[in-house]
This record gives structure tokens, sequence and C-alpha cells, in this order.
């Protein structure tokens, strides 16, 4: 039988936790937490693979490649560290499985969409912004740029406006 899973963190503790791991960061590679930037040297790699020359004279993506292999970057290293950090700490927390949280009206097919098109919408506006709310939102407001705060606002006034278009549809 399975053990009850352990209870989340306080959001206290989290916010303390994610501040102190940011603070490091900082201090230990000289730049802050970020992960967008990944997807996009994933990308330029990926492109790389199929159709160098195209990859080398687009003017997006042959940056990537002309500095060098843009999987060596440190963001990429962040990224798996955060993967197996996550597995590592759900595993520990009995927390893991498989599984679509939905609502009691919502198919899991129409959630796994939902899903899809907001991580899209993300995605695409996290470029627009040159950087998501690790990077721009925690890292950018770290170090009291602007930027930060103006797209911390933005952020989530979009995710309240959201949440009352969905709840509708996931209730």
């Amino acid at each position: 039988m399975r053990d009850a899973p352990k209870a989340f963190w306080s959001p206290l503790a989290a916010g303390t936790a994610l501040g102190l791991a940011l603070l490091l960061t900082f201090v230990v590679t000289g730049h802050g937490l970020g992960a967008s930037g990944f997807v996009t040297r994933f990308a330029a790699q990926a492109n790389d693979w199929v159709a160098p020359q195209a990859t080398a004279d687009n003017s997006y993506f042959g940056p990537f490649m002309a500095a060098g292999s843009p999987l060596l970057s440190w963001i990429t290293w962040e990224v798996v560290g955060v993967l197996i950090g996550a597995w590592l700490g759900a595993k520990g927390a009995g927390r893991i499985s498989v599984k679509v949280e939905r609502g009691p009206r919502t198919s899991s097919g129409n959630r796994l969409v939902y899903a899809l098109l907001g991580g899209a919408l993300v995605g695409f506006g996290a470029r627009l912004a040159r950087g998501c709310t690790s990077g721009l939102g925690l890292s950018g407001s770290a170090t009291l740029a602007v930027a930060g705060f103006v797209f911390l606002i933005g952020f989530f006034a979009a995710g309240f406006a959201v949440s009352m278009m969905m709840r509708r549809i996931w209730q």
C-alpha cells in the first residue's frame, strides 16, 4: 500500500528557499535564473541538425550557432538540473503519478489541449518579453529592473483574466 504524500511546503518556506536559490545563483554564476532561453537554444540546435546552412543564415538562430554549441550553455544545465531536482523532490514526497488534473465537466483531452495552448502562448510571450517568469520576473525584479516588475504585473493580470474565463469551463 502506498504511503500518503507528504504535505506541500508552506508558501513562506518555499518563497524563502527560492529567494536563497536565486541569490546563490547570482553569487556563483553571475546571472539569475531563467528557462525559456533553453527552448530557443534547443530549437536552434535542432534546426542546425536538420538544415545547417539555413540555420546559420537565419537572423534569429544564426547568432546562437555562431557562438558555438547552444546546448553547452549554462541554461541547458540549469534546465537539466531543474528536471532532475523536480523528479527527486516529487519522488521523495511520494507525489509521482501519471494523471491529468481536470474539472468535473472537462475531458482529459480538452484539458491537455488547454494546457498546450496556454503553454504555447506563455512561451511566445516569453520570447516577446525576452524572458520568462523566472528569468525576467524573478531575476529581473531581484535586480530592481523596471522591466521585471512590468512583466510580473502583466503576467499576473493576464493570469487572473484567463483564470476567470477558464473557471466556467473547469467547473
